[in-house]
């Protein structure tokens, strides 16, 4: 079974990139055969700035090493390293109905949110079912937001299967970890650095610490008992407690006395312990830059024989001789 998973070089790393995709990219090394890439390409449609996106696509990199990607457990590259997921994406945009793009709810919420609308960001959703379809990939873990991407995907694959008559491409599957699919930023809305509502997960402390104490409450005094069950510190906090834990901050809520400033130093805590472990490697491996990319070569080298193989296939199918 093959699991392919891409994430964005779009900056620092915060805690609902890693519960949302990259905690379950890592764990999925165990479940089957592991394709992962820094998704640079869908990057362009965000970052217009040559070392900003070098510097971000490096520490993505180090980021994902230092949270436990073992190369040799799994395929692990950079998306531009290659080509031919731009070759398949053109050769897909030529099976990809208007209408289909004009439904996808990502394009409509980014524009919404004042995103500059662009072709690149119109035909996002084709660019990841070529990253999808060139490996022949079976399950795509994916948060909710993205699940329609998948079955964009699916119909794509579909439509250009029935045109040449032959299963050119396997239809893959989303998967979902119901728990965190959806990680609240500090407002309540989805975690999202596009909506200015992050907590890293490696920054400095004092960073971290003002990004958890802005973390939106409603203004409940002391002496007033509070609400746990809508509050957004309580559900960053089911993160990273455990249900003593929890059922302890619960009985903290409904007990007067505290204030929400006490809540958010405790989650701030366990966000610090938590993370922890991982800096050191992630220190290392930012130190050692050579180290970092011989690693994505190697992985690169890996993806492209079998991209390679897959393009011959589809060019030979399609009448690209």
């Amino acid at each position: 079974m093959r699991i392919l998973s891409g994430i964005q070089p779009s900056g620092t790393i915060h805690i609902g990139n890693y519960f949302g995709m990259v905690k379950k990219m890592i764990e999925s090394q165990n479940d089957g055969e592991l394709f992962a890439f820094i998704a640079s390409y869908h990057a362009l449609t965000s970052v217009k700035d040559k070392a900003i996106l070098e510097q971000n696509t490096f520490e993505a990199a180090a980021n994902f090493l230092a949270l436990g990607m073992d190369p040799e457990k799994s395929t692990f590259w950079v998306q531009h390293h290659v080509k031919e997921v731009l070759e398949l994406y053109w050769i897909l945009s030529n099976h990809t109905s208007m209408g289909l793009l004009e439904r996808a709810h990502s394009y409509k919420d980014k524009t919404s949110r004042g995103i500059q609308a662009n072709h690149g960001l119109f035909s996002y959703p084709v660019l990841m079912a070529a990253d999808i379809l060139l490996f022949d990939s079976n399950i795509v873990p994916v948060g909710k937001d993205q699940i329609q991407h998948v079955e964009m995907t699916r119909d794509i694959a579909t439509s250009i299967n029935h045109s040449y008559k032959q299963e050119l491409f396997v239809l893959p599957e989303s998967k979902v970890d119901e728990e965190v699919s959806t990680v609240p930023g500090t407002d309540g809305a989805k975690m999202s650095k596009s909506y200015g509502n992050t907590i890293d997960m490696f920054n400095t402390k004092k960073k971290i610490k003002k990004q958890v104490m802005g973390i939106v409450t409603d203004s409940k005094e002391l002496e007033e008992a509070k609400e746990w069950e809508t509050c957004n510190i309580y559900k960053l906090s089911e993160l990273f407690m455990n249900e003593v834990e929890l059922k302890d901050l619960q009985k903290r809520y409904e007990n007067p006395g505290e204030g929400y400033g006490h809540f958010k130093l405790s989650l701030l805590e366990k966000i610090n312990e938590h993370f922890a472990p991982y800096e050191e490697k992630r220190a290392h491996l930012l130190e050692n830059p050579k180290e970092v990319h011989e690693i994505l070569a190697y992985g690169a080298s890996k993806a492209s024989k079998i991209a390679a193989e897959k393009m011959r296939i589809v060019r030979d199918a399609v009448g690209l001789i």
